[in-house]
């Protein structure tokens, strides 16, 4: 029998005025909502249209200096249209510096070159590689190449030396203390909160050290040792360059360094790491009076106003820079998605005109299902033409993976790869929700362990012995396609892999990559490999940059959930690092760890 009390009298009806006065409002403030939305997206296309005119706006001046931004972000590929139009123009390019540094050195308008350092993102190998242009500009031409910087990092000061001449703010100061690397754990937060997490990696992997910030409070030994062993890669070769450079001994620099003596303008300039200190005016009238640039040109300008000549024969480049994940790119978020590296290789592999492949890495790994997926596609790339790998600052565990299998390997002396190896982190809240919050969970199972895989309860003996299963066989195939990739054994690569890291230089011995060098030389190695004339190639990005228009539409579905994030890390630290974290996929082949080696 149905006990459900009813109501007496049945509801009022609403009325038909109410009704189409309802209607009628909900129309309006949507129509002035979408007139509102339809206003801004023809003002932002208006804005991009009015920017790209600008940046390509002849450049008139018959005798300028061009300057070298280097204060903000500085990215791979230039700057997406979207970016740069919502006021991020402080983000540059290691594509167009290099444009502008090959094409200016033979430019009778260009009188000088003006680097300005402060506050940028350069890493030591885009250091490196911005190092050895700079050389290789004034080798090829004798026009002065001047460096100024409020305040320098150890990163900016080193790509500094190259100048001719030096300057820095005499109230500035330069960042120069050798290089440190810290790491944050979260296991004392967790226990606090009562969340257990799970560490699951190849019994061999100890040097895989990623999760340990969840179930540690310091560094394992075998992280420690890594850390040390390749900073210290690091700095004595960036202290060697440093040193020839500025006519001192590698000896002089770690002294300066030990005892901070130069960072404060003064004594930088005692110690022989500035040649003057001086204001940015007095550069300024510098490059005018004494060099005769009556203008200072930036190099993004510079560079869109490069015309390339429209040859035939094309060496494709494929930017594989960010985070390693799965899916396509979405919004303005940088990261290597795996279907449009894929798809790029693939339309790069297939275009006739295309006689060889630079893929260019930074990237400190990821998901492993799109590291799979791209590897696979560098395969069946290779089987049409070269594919030669770039490596930038960071070709780690997945960007290793995907660089394993190119037809040859260049990195920085500093670039930092290897890292093969696979973890699985699995956070059990069962504390949390019953002692804090005050939440249990109950269970109806069809099977013994159908509940053995849950963030409600600690892993089940199976489930845990399942995982270490997955780890332990992923970890054997990574190594085996390391092995089939460069020619080894996979043994061989088993005792250098376990998840540590290497710096270049330490990987070019251990045969983990082929060369040291940059970009240039990749490209020459592309053409040799084709069997081309480098001088006879036009330069193409893989896949085409989508329009500013076409960027805006994947923000907008986006927005949303941008605009909550930022409020959120606003107010929870390393609020979009948990964040992250949660959306990965169980299984994840990426650098160790999160650290800042600027200091």
């Amino acid at each position: 029998m149905d006990t459900t009390p009813t109501n007496k009298k049945d509801p009022k009806p609403i009325g038909f005025g109410k009704t189409m006065l309802a209607s009628a409002l909900g129309f309006i403030i949507g129509s002035v909502a979408l007139s509102i939305l339809s206003f801004i997206f023809c003002l932002i296309a208006l804005m991009s249209a009015i920017s790209s005119l600008d940046e390509k706006k002849p450049i008139t001046a018959k005798e300028f200096a061009v300057e070298l931004n280097i204060t903000g972000a500085v990215t791979e590929a230039a700057p997406n249209e979207l970016m740069t139009l919502l006021g991020d123009r402080a983000t540059s390019s290691l594509e167009q510096f290099l444009t502008t540094l090959d094409r200016s050195a033979t430019d009778s308008r260009v009188k000088a070159l003006y680097i300005h350092l402060g506050g940028s993102t350069l890493s030591w190998a885009q250091a490196e590689e911005l190092q050895v242009a700079l050389k290789e500009f004034r080798s090829r031409c004798d026009k002065p190449v001047i460096a100024y910087g409020d305040a320098m990092s150890q990163q900016e000061y080193f790509l500094a030396t190259a100048a001719d001449l030096v300057a820095v703010h005499p109230s500035g100061m330069i960042d120069f203390r050798g290089i440190g690397a810290e790491v944050m754990y979260y296991k004392g937060l967790l226990d606090k909160l009562g969340v257990h997490m799970e560490l699951i990696r190849p019994t061999s992997c100890a040097y895989k050290s990623a999760g340990e910030v969840y179930t540690r409070t310091d560094m394992s030994d075998a992280n420690r040792e890594q850390i040390h062993s390749y900073i210290n890669s690091t700095w004595q070769y960036a202290v060697g360059v440093m040193a020839a450079n500025r006519g001192v001994t590698a000896q002089h620099l770690n002294t300066v360094a030990d005892n901070l003596t130069g960072m404060q303008p003064a004594d930088a300039l005692k110690n022989n790491l500035v040649d003057t200190l001086c204001f940015e005016q007095d550069i300024k009238a510098l490059l005018k009076h004494h060099y005769g640039a009556d203008k200072i040109v930036k190099a993004k300008r510079y560079a869109e106003n490069v015309v390339d000549k429209r040859l035939k024969d094309r060496i494709a480049i494929i930017y594989a820079e960010g985070e390693v994940v799965p899916g396509k790119s979405e919004g303005t978020r940088t990261a290597v998605y795996g279907d449009d590296i894929v798809k790029a290789l693939a339309e790069a592999a297939m275009d006739k005109n295309v006689k060889a492949i630079v893929l260019r890495v930074d990237s400190p790994g990821g998901a492993v299902t799109a590291s799979e997926s791209m590897t696979h596609a560098v395969i069946e790339a290779k089987k049409q033409k070269p594919v030669i790998v770039s490596m930038s600052g960071l070709a780690a565990s997945a960007g290793y993976e995907i660089s394993c299998f190119g037809t040859r390997i260049v990195a920085h002396p500093t670039t930092l790869t290897g890292s093969i190896g696979v973890f699985a982190t699995l956070p059990e809240v069962q504390n949390l929700l019953r002692q804090k919050l005050g939440i249990t969970t109950d269970t109806v199972n069809t099977n013994r362990n159908s509940s053995g895989l849950t963030i409600f309860r600690p892993l089940s003996p199976a489930a845990r012995a399942m995982m270490q299963r997955n780890v332990e066989d992923f970890y054997i195939t990574f190594t085996q396609r390391v092995a089939d990739g460069r020619g080894l054994t996979r043994e061989y690569v088993d005792s250098i892999a376990r998840g540590r890291v290497w710096t270049g230089l330490q990987a070019k011995e251990l045969g983990l990559v082929d060369t040291l060098g940059g970009l240039p030389l990749a490209f020459r190695l592309a053409a040799e490999e084709a069997g081309v004339e480098l001088e006879k190639c036009s330069v193409v990005t893989y896949p085409a940059a989508k329009s500013a228009w076409e960027q805006l539409m994947e923000r907008v579905e986006d927005g949303q959930e941008e605009e909550i994030n930022a409020r959120l890390n606003a107010v929870i630290p390393f609020y979009s690092e948990l964040v992250d974290w949660s959306r990965m996929e169980p299984l994840q082949a990426r650098l160790p760890f999160v650290i800042d080696i600027d200091k």
